[in-house]
């Protein structure tokens, strides 16, 4: 597949600049900046969201656990809290019908959480396992024990996802095995994509895949709902993407949702993603032995240890799952990664580059049953 050449930074980044406000015809309207919330304050309200953990309360044990990955930010669970376990429930109110059809990236979110949670556990001397439900659920049973901590729980608090380029530099040998070490459970295969044709190939899949969803006007609704343009509409929510995080200026959210989708279109958004994978040090594809709610957890507690351990190591990655959200890509990112037959689960970019705002997280209340 050929790509587009352009320029510029991904997954779900909004063009909305100067340049998009002045296009509405709007661009002399005077924009009340107070009103939209201070950059300030949002970045110290996400930095005491990630506040080091505090003993082995299981409301903190949950608060570390929301700092996992999830698909669009939706935050797609509901944490029971027992006597000897905690339980992880899928809340499909916050399911997107859309990108995700059979809930897959909604059971990956969960094992994202599940993993988070496991390793607060044991940091805190609440050892114990992750099982799966019948019901679609994760259960956390623990025991108490001597606190073990590790690289990758001391990363929870770091990690984010980056949607921007990198900076091109390759990952050595010692990282490459410390990530595939890391992305590697039981049930689920890490292939670490490195060569420049491979990563190549991964990135015409992307721009491929990213033309049929932009040019998909439910897809481009769906996303829209999701989409945070300022700082006090984010911390008003607690959830969704904010689009400055890819770098964009905070605009009034009225001006966002009317603008959004004539900018969001192919031609915007595939040279980001050129530049994206192209400065990238490798692509990590996640492959489960069984396409079923069980390995698609499996898969994403593999996705958010991968991504742990990218944070411990001073790494950044973002999700580019296109090719696996898109059916008809599929095939052939399984035939790339030698896997041919099986569904792919999740595709990860890596590499260093610079930090960006960080993704906001709803109220432990919010999201713990009574």
């Amino acid at each position: 597949m050929a790509h587009a050449k352009s320029s510029h930074p991904t997954r779900r980044k909004v063009l909305i600049g100067a340049g998009a406000v002045a296009a509405a015809g709007i661009g002399g309207v005077g924009i009340s900046f107070a009103r939209m919330g201070s950059a300030a304050d949002y970045a110290e309200a996400m930095k005491a969201l990630r506040a080091p953990l505090r003993g082995a309360d299981p409301r903190e044990l949950v608060r570390y656990a929301t700092l996992a990955a999830n698909s669009h930010n939706t935050q797609p669970w509901r944490f029971a809290i027992r006597q000897g376990e905690i339980r992880i429930a899928p809340d499909f109110t916050r399911r997107l019908p859309v990108v995700d059809p059979d809930d897959h990236h909604l059971h990956a979110s969960l094992g994202c959480a599940a993993e988070n949670l496991a390793l607060a556990a044991t940091a805190a001397g609440l050892p114990g396992e992750l099982s799966h439900g019948a019901d679609g659920s994760v259960v956390f049973s623990h025991s108490a024990g001597s606190p073990a901590s590790s690289p990758l729980f001391g990363a929870i608090p770091l990690r984010q996802s980056t949607r921007a380029p990198f900076d091109g530099r390759p990952a050595s040998p010692a990282d490459l095995a410390l990530l595939e070490a890391a992305g590697t459970l039981p049930g689920v295969t890490c292939i670490l994509l490195t060569e420049r044709s491979r990563i190549d190939a991964v990135r015409d899949m992307v721009i491929a895949a990213n033309t049929v969803q932009a040019n998909d006007k439910a897809f481009v609704r769906e996303l829209a709902d999701w989409v945070r343009f300022n700082p006090r509409e984010t911390l008003a929510t607690g959830d969704g993407l904010i689009s400055s995080a890819t770098g964009n200026p905070a605009i009034p959210t009225w001006l966002g949702k009317t603008i959004f989708p004539y900018v969001f279109t192919a031609e915007a958004e595939n040279p980001k993603y050129v530049d994206q994978l192209d400065s990238s040090a490798g692509v990590a594809v996640f492959v489960a032995e069984r396409a079923d709610a069980e390995h698609w957890m499996i898969a994403g507690r593999a996705g958010q240890r991968f991504a742990l351990q990218a944070s411990a190591l001073g790494m950044k990655t973002s999700f580019v799952n296109q090719p696996v959200e898109v059916e008809r890509f599929r095939a052939d990112l399984a035939v790339l990664v030698g896997m041919p037959g099986s569904r792919p689960d999740i595709v990860l970019r890596f590499g260093r580059g610079k930090a960006m705002p960080l993704s906001p997280r709803r109220p432990v209340d919010a999201v713990i049953e009574i």
